[in-house]
């Protein structure tokens, strides 16, 4: 007779984790369909004399691109002194040869993972990667704010932007390698959204409904 499965619910993510989950999400996407358009302002033609539209266009993106960098400051800022250490104990399995080989081999459809946190390794350098990208990405897109608006706050990062920007090759070089870094969350998300629903098919536990309800749910067999 077939063993019946009770399943334990288990608080993984907090409230904030999710909200700023889900903002980072909202700007990412927010800020790849603004950034495309001003590269390429394709709905007004280049003898137009009316900028409304890429005004309105260019401030959505900037709204965005704040909201990104306090998101990217706060997610740092829990994943080191919040209350709950579970993020903080995946990088126990960083640190093991044993994980890694765990987590390659369960996505080979051979076992399952045993992991400390809530990341097995390969999980925790993919997000710690793009957390650097999310990094990157707010700070050439501050050196392009200072060398647009010379009053307020691009004033005051006036003296740091110049000097970055003199530091990456000038300003062409920060535009490039701003463009370069959305690309990289255009891959992400891609792979990131099939794998997230992937994982919860393969293993039926820490899915999508995980970040949205903060809950996830291990099966114990009886």
């Amino acid at each position: 007779m077939a063993a019946s499965i009770a399943y334990k619910q288990v608080k993984i993510f907090s409230a904030a984790i999710r909200i700023f989950h889900w903002l980072r999400a909202l700007a990412i996407v927010m800020l790849v369909a603004t950034g495309l358009y001003i590269s390429w302002p394709y709905l007004v033609g280049a003898d137009s004399t009316d900028v409304l539209v890429q005004g309105w266009i260019r401030f959505t993106h900037l709204i965005f691109g704040f909201v990104l960098c306090a998101v990217t400051l706060a997610r740092a800022y829990l994943f080191f002194f919040g209350k709950s250490d579970i993020e903080r104990r995946s990088f126990k399995d960083v640190m093991s040869f044993k994980s890694w080989i765990a987590q390659i081999k369960s996505y080979l459809w051979m076992g399952h993972l045993d992991k400390a946190g809530i990341y097995g390794p390969l999980q925790f350098m993919t997000y710690f990667a793009i957390s650097v990208v999310a990094a990157l990405i707010c700070v050439t897109g501050l050196i392009l704010y200072a060398n647009v608006y010379h009053e307020g706050l691009g004033g005051a990062l006036w003296s740091t932007a110049s000097w970055l920007t003199e530091t990456m090759g000038g300003l062409a070089m920060v535009r490039i390698w701003h463009h370069y870094m959305t690309w990289v969350f255009i891959i992400f998300v891609v792979i990131h959204v099939y794998m997230a629903v992937w994982y919860g098919i393969r293993f039926k536990h820490n899915a999508v409904d995980a970040i949205v309800s903060g809950y996830d749910y291990h099966p114990e067999k009886h």
